[in-house]
């Protein structure tokens, strides 16, 4: 690919631009750098409530330039194929306490936001990085979910409480799960610690229960490509897909099961909460008809389990295809909404999960709702009462999801830039590609190489999401992040 005549710098003012725009704060206000600098250490409290867990063998996984590392995982064989799995989320409040500069400051942007041009972080990096981080080696307050994983998979007992503990191996997705695979040797960090390999293979066969049990319930299996970008020489090379692997299964099972724990937890206690749901598709038709292209039934009513059926099937069928027909069902389905959960009082569940109770707690460091809810389980631990009101919490839930599609259209601005950046140099040329939305605001086709996302200004009469298209690149604008496509076939 020619070398972009752009640097990197051009797209971090464009992303600071987006942020400034979409209502966000890229920037600390002073009384949060204030307060930050106040900040002496890490949190550290001791007492008959919070657990000494630092000699278990917790080790965190996450991207290879992960440096906000939230939990830590550690398995514990029981009788009758049972595991004992255990989940560390770094203790966000007991640094930073409710109403302070660096709370509203986290309040305000609700997410970190991740863009292609660099990152804005939710909490300054010497907090998500540092002192509020579960750093390897480094003792850290965490709060633990603490759950049963029977030999089919379901989650029986949980217990959740607050807890030293100490990162033994900080380890990364891609070598972790080569190693699972058995296309490469353990990483150096697995081999340093004795008795770090059995462990992760149980981690590993645990999750892989969790993945059986919630496919046959009806978790939808999706493989969407996230776009990645690739540096060199601090010049933009490429946008690539970001595919999931074996060790980010392990994670992301792990962290469904302790976002269920958590919700149940709170609503055992009587206790109303901030819930992640996505409803039911409303494009439901739309997803019946993808199927039928594939000469796939599909119920007239939303359905999770056929749905993920049907996804299984195509995905064995036609695996090149599947990120594509994935990426289709993913825009059909819709986004996801945080919603007040009162005790007793129905609530949304999650489609896409086939979920009921699903809270988000396992990301304080970068997500905000994950720090209400973390406040939330304190209180109810301590039979104190909750800090936020019915009404606040609803307005979090409004704010909170707002915000993150806010965030979400920054991160959306910013790739497209770099899209348009590094296809400059290619216009004229034609690409296979995907339709991946079509409403009267017009039609949007992705391309593979590099991955990204244009509008289609030709030739889109009768398109619908997921139909393949040909298409020719007519024109870019790096500073609106414009791509424009005609219809070759």
């Amino acid at each position: 690919m020619p070398q972009p005549t752009h640097s990197s710098i051009d797209l971090k003012g464009l992303a600071r631009r987006a942020m400034l725009e979409q209502g966000l704060e890229p920037d600390l206000p002073a009384a949060a750098a204030a307060q930050l600098r106040a900040i002496a250490g890490p949190a550290m409290e001791r007492g008959a409530q919070i657990r000494d867990q630092r000699s278990l063998l917790w080790c965190s996984i996450d991207n290879d330039d992960s440096r906000d590392l939230d939990q830590l995982s550690v398995a514990q064989p029981l009788a009758a194929g049972g595991v004992r799995i255990l989940v560390a989320i770094a203790d966000v409040d007991a640094s930073i306490a409710r109403d302070t500069p660096l709370d509203a400051h986290a309040r305000a942007n609700t997410t970190s936001v991740y863009t292609a041009a660099q990152i804005f972080p939710m909490l300054p990096e010497r907090l998500s990085t540092d002192l509020t981080c579960l750093a390897e080696g480094q003792e850290r307050l965490s709060m633990v979910i603490d759950m049963t994983v029977a030999a089919d998979g379901s989650v029986g007992d949980s217990e959740i409480y607050r807890s030293v503990v100490v990162n033994r191996a900080k380890l990364a997705y891609d070598s972790v799960a080569a190693w699972l695979d058995g296309r490469a040797p353990p990483p150096p960090r697995i081999t340093a610690v004795t008795g770090m390999d059995a462990q992760l293979r149980t981690q590993d066969s645990v999750a892989q229960r969790l993945k059986a049990l919630r496919q046959a319930q009806g978790s939808l299996t999706l493989s969407t490509l996230e776009a990645q970008a690739v540096y060199e020489g601090g010049a933009l090379i490429d946008l690539k897909p970001d595919e999931s692997n074996r060790a980010k299964e392990l994670i992301e099972f792990f962290m469904i099961a302790a976002n269920g724990v958590m919700a149940r937890f709170l609503e055992s206690r009587g206790r109303a909460s901030l819930r992640r749901a996505l409803p039911a598709p409303e494009r439901w038709d739309r997803i019946v008809a993808l199927a039928r292209s594939c000469n796939e039934a599909l119920p007239a009513a939303p359905d999770a389990r056929a749905l993920n059926a049907f996804l299984l099937k195509r995905r064995q069928a036609a695996p090149a295809q599947f990120a594509d027909l994935s990426l289709a069902i993913v825009k059909l389905l819709g986004a996801g909404e945080y919603v007040l959960k009162r005790p007793g009082q129905p609530c949304a569940g999650h489609f896409g999960l086939a979920l009921e109770d699903y809270a988000h707690a396992t990301a304080p460091n970068r997500r905000f709702p994950d720090v209400i809810t973390q406040r939330l389980a304190k209180a109810a631990l301590a039979g104190v009462p909750g800090p936020y009101g019915d009404e606040d919490l609803a307005a979090l839930a409004e704010h909170c999801t707002v915000q993150e599609r806010n965030a979400a259209k920054v991160e959306r601005q910013v790739r497209k830039s770099a899209a348009a950046l590094l296809l400059q140099a290619h216009i004229g040329e034609q690409f296979d590609a995907l339709v991946t939305g079509a409403s009267d605001k017009g039609t949007w086709v992705r391309i593979s190489k590099p991955l990204a996302e244009g509008r289609l200004v030709k030739g889109f009469a009768g398109l619908d999401v997921g139909d393949p298209v040909r298409v020719q690149l007519l024109d870019t604008d790096i500073e609106r992040g414009f791509i424009d496509f005609a219809r070759v076939r």
